[in-house]
């Protein structure tokens, strides 16, 4: 700053030298008191007061500078860094723009993924209580390849209702004109869905013959009150629907309710424990549901040495 006073004196000189007049070769010379003086004075004191600046003064750091975080600059270059790499004080706010529009095109992507998943899924009720996911999915081999199947319970009916996805909006259209299909002792209906099917890690899926059906005997409870044991809930399943061979009860601190798999010795006490979905555990109704995963054993961890 105290080189370009310095050279606005230059050009000053300058200015002032071609003032004279070309023709009578008289130059603007002027007394003490000229303006030109006066001028050059108050350059000079500009300059002496410029060179005594401290660059590291806190008036030169952008208010998002931090001392706690680093040592404070040693020059204007450093101090300029502060503000973006290319000295553009609104470089990192560009950036930060970028990134949250690309986290915006991420949510339309995923939105417009989910809004796809739910123009091929249908919505499936008056499901008896007796058909199963396969049964049920046989029925709209016809229409489509079915991609998922999910029957869930009805806590206000003794019927089921269920989700069925298509590979393609066609097969969801064609499935709509099975409306009316006896499917057990009941006519099932079949209406677009307004919902997508939650997919499942494909790692929790059945591995073996074994596993599938190990899942035939084990369903999905939800909604469950933190306050309810594991205890609690085998007792209150085997009171009503039969004897409990496994359970798995998980929760963390973050979601306000528990889920639990509930795998029974035979199928038949998994279909009763679908009836289960309304009833009071606790202080909270829970959801009941066939599982899609089976309850697999615990590893034991290796012992460190």
């Amino acid at each position: 700053m105290a080189a370009v006073a310095e050279n606005a004196i230059g050009s000053d000189d300058q200015f002032i030298h071609h003032l004279g007049s070309p023709t009578t070769g008289v130059a603007a010379a002027a007394p003490a008191s000229d303006p030109k003086s006066e001028f050059q004075r108050d350059v000079r004191q500009l300059v002496d007061l410029l060179s005594k600046l401290n660059p590291s003064a806190k008036e030169f750091f952008p208010s998002s500078y931090s001392p706690d975080r680093q040592s404070p600059p040693s020059n204007f270059s450093e101090a300029i860094k502060e503000f973006g790499s290319d000295g553009n004080p609104n470089y990192r706010k560009k950036k930060n723009n970028f990134n949250q529009g690309k986290r915006r095109l991420n949510g339309r992507t995923l939105r417009a993924q989910r809004e796809d998943s739910i123009r091929r899924t249908v919505y499936v009720s008056d499901i008896d209580q007796h058909v199963t996911e396969e049964r049920l999915a046989a029925l709209f081999l016809n229409c489509g390849q079915v991609v998922d199947c999910r029957v869930c319970g009805d806590p206000h009916s003794v019927l089921r209702f269920a989700f069925v996805e298509f590979a393609d909006e066609q097969g969801a259209r064609a499935a709509l004109n099975l409306a009316g299909t006896m499917l057990g002792y009941y006519p099932v209906r079949v209406l677009p869905s307004k919902t997508a099917i939650l997919p499942v890690n494909p790692t929790f899926l059945p591995r073996s013959e074994d596993e599938r059906e190990m899942c035939a005997r084990t369903v999905y409870c939800t909604n469950i009150d933190k306050k309810v044991s594991q205890n609690d809930v085998k007792n209150f399943f085997e009171s009503i629907c039969g004897e409990v061979s496994r359970l798995r009860l998980l929760g963390d601190n973050v979601h306000s309710t528990r889920i639990a798999f509930v795998e029974f010795a035979v199928a038949e006490s998994a279909i009763i424990a679908l009836n289960c979905s309304g009833l009071v555990l606790g202080s909270l109704p829970i959801r009941v549901s066939p599982s899609k995963t089976p309850v697999r054993p615990r590893v034991p961890r290796a012992t460190l040495h």
